[in-house]
C-alpha cells in the first residue's frame, strides 16, 4: 500500500512555518514594517521563488530603502544572512532564513565555542546542579530559552551582586508578573537595586515589595486627592515621606489635609505641607507653644478640645446614621456598594492602561447612580440630603483649629484666651 498527499499547485492555500521563537523574541520587539517584510518573504522562501527587494515594497507599499533597512535590521539580529550576487554590490543579494531553533539550542561546536567564553570564575558554577534548576525555572517563568551571553551573564551577579540563584528566580518572576520584563538586562537592572538594599532573603525581599508597593500607593492617593492622575515627582516623595516617617500622620489624617485644599485654585504638596505642620506643630510641640502664649502646653491643651468637639460631633453624626440605616437600610448598602467601587477605582487608576480608564469612568457612572438613588430614598423619607454628615462647632476649620489658608483659625484664639484666663 502506498501513500501520498495531494499536491496544492496554489501557494496561497498552503501555510507557512513561523516559529514561536521568532514570535516570543523578535516579533514583539521589531518594527511592524521589517515584521511584514520578514513574513511576506519567508512565505516565498518555502517556493524557493525569486523575488526582488523593489517587488517587496510595491506588494507591501513600502519604500525600496524601508525593506533594505529591514533586511539589515534582521541581519543584525542574527536571523537571516545576505548572500550577495556579486562583490561590492550592495542592494542584490539573496536572503537565507536561518533556523532559529538550532540557533537557541546552538550547534555543539557553538556551544563549545561559547562555553570557552565564559569567565573561569563562573565556569566552577556551571556544574551545580542549584544552577542547572535555576536555568530551568527562569526558562519556565519566562516561556522562552535563553538567547547569546544571558546565561553567562545571569551567573555573573550570583558574583558581582553577591546574591543567590532563589533570589535571581524570584528577580525574574518578579518582573514577568509585575513589569511584564523577561529581558535580562532589565532584570538585572532590578537585582543589583536589591542587591545594594542589602536584601539577602526572600523574606526580606517580600516585606521590602511590601513596604515599597505600599508607600507607592500612598503616594498616589494623595495625589489623587488634590485632583492629579500622575506619579510624584521625586521632591514631591520626599516631602510626603516625611509625613509618614516624621510626623507620624496616617493617611486618613493626611486625606483630611487634602480636602481643606477645595477652595483653593492650585492645590499642591507644599500647601498640604504647610497644614501638617502647623497640625504637627500644634500637637504639643513646646517651641510652637512657648513662641504664641509664652506658657507651655498652652496649644497643646487648646489641641485636646479640639479632639473631644470631634470626637463629641463624631458620636452624634454615628447616631444619625444608624438612625437612617434602621428606618432605611438600602443607604447602607448603597454606601458600601461605592466603597467598594472607590476601591476598585483606585486599583485601576494604578494601573494606568486604557483599559483601566475605560472601567474607572464606568464606575465613576455608577456611584453616580448609587449617589441618585441614596439622595432619592433620603428625601422620600424626609431627612436632609447632608443628615449624616458631621457637623461642626467652627464650619471654618472643622474643628481643626487651622483654616484653609494654612493660617489658624479665629476659633483658636478664642480658645487659647480661655485657657490663658484660666491659668
Amino acid at each position: 500500500m502506498n501513500f501520498k498527499k495531494e499536491n496544492i499547485k496554489d501557494y496561497y492555500l498552503r501555510d507557512t512555518n513561523v516559529e514561536n521563537i521568532f514570535i516570543n523574541e523578535y516579533l514583539t520587539q521589531a518594527p511592524g514594517d521589517y515584521v511584514k517584510v520578514y513574513l511576506f518573504a519567508l512565505m516565498y522562501a518555502d517556493f524557493d521563488m525569486h523575488m526582488t527587494n523593489e517587488t517587496i515594497a510595491k506588494h507591501l507599499s513600502m519604500e525600496d530603502e524601508d525593506v533594505l533597512k529591514a533586511w539589515t535590521y534582521w541581519e543584525k539580529m542574527g536571523i537571516i544572512r545576505k548572500h550577495f550576487e556579486k562583490p561590492g554590490e550592495k542592494f542584490r543579494y539573496q536572503v537565507e532564513f536561518l533556523n532559529l531553533k538550532e540557533l537557541a539550542y546552538g550547534k555543539k561546536q557553538k556551544s563549545q565555542k561559547s562555553e570557552a567564553k565564559i569567565p573561569d570564575r563562573l565556569k566552577e558554577l556551571m556544574d551545580d546542579d542549584t544552577i542547572r534548576d535555576m536555568y530551568s525555572e527562569i526558562e519556565r517563568i519566562t516561556g522562552r530559552l535563553f538567547e547569546g551571553k544571558e546565561p553567562a551573564e545571569i551567573l555573573s551577579w550570583i558574583t558581582d551582586f553577591n546574591v543567590n540563584p532563589e533570589m535571581i528566580v524570584y528577580a525574574y518572576s518578579y518582573c514577568v508578573k509585575k513589569k511584564n520584563h523577561s529581558n535580562h538586562k532589565y532584570v538585572a537592572a532590578i537585582v543589583k537595586e536589591w542587591a545594594n538594599q542589602g536584601l539577602k532573603s526572600i523574606e526580606q525581599l517580600e516585606d521590602y515589595l511590601e513596604q515599597t508597593d505600599n508607600r507607592h500607593y500612598l503616594y498616589k492617593r494623595v495625589l489623587r486627592a488634590l485632583g492629579f492622575l500622575r506619579n510624584a515627582t521625586e521632591e514631591e516623595k520626599r516631602i510626603m515621606d516625611t509625613w509618614f516617617d516624621q510626623m507620624n500622620f496616617p493617611i486618613e489624617k493626611v486625606l483630611d489635609a487634602c480636602k481643606k485644599t477645595s477652595g483653593i485654585s492650585n492645590p499642591n504638596i507644599n500647601y498640604i505641607n504647610s497644614v501638617l505642620k502647623a497640625w504637627s506643630n500644634g500637637s504639643g510641640e513646646k517651641s510652637g507653644a512657648s513662641s504664641e502664649d509664652g506658657k507651655t502646653g498652652s496649644i497643646a491643651r487648646v489641641m485636646k478640645q479640639y479632639e473631644e468637639v470631634r470626637a463629641k460631633n463624631e458620636v452624634k453624626a454615628e447616631e444619625r446614621r444608624t438612625e437612617v440605616y434602621r428606618r432605611i437600610p438600602r443607604v447602607k448598602e448603597i454606601e458600601e456598594e461605592a466603597r467598594n467601587i472607590g476601591l476598585q477605582i483606585s486599583r485601576a487608576m494604578l494601573s494606568g492602561t486604557a483599559e483601566g480608564k475605560a472601567k474607572i469612568r464606568a464606575m465613576k457612572e455608577k456611584i453616580d447612580n448609587l449617589n441618585g438613588e441614596k439622595a432619592f430614598l433620603m428625601t422620600e423619607n424626609n431627612f436632609q440630603i447632608d443628615y449624616m454628615d458631621m457637623v461642626y462647632d467652627c464650619a471654618l476649620c472643622r474643628d481643626t483649629g487651622i483654616q484653609d489658608t494654612g493660617d489658624r483659625c479665629i476659633c483658636f484664639a478664642d480658645k487659647l484666651g480661655s485657657i490663658q484666663k484660666m491659668d
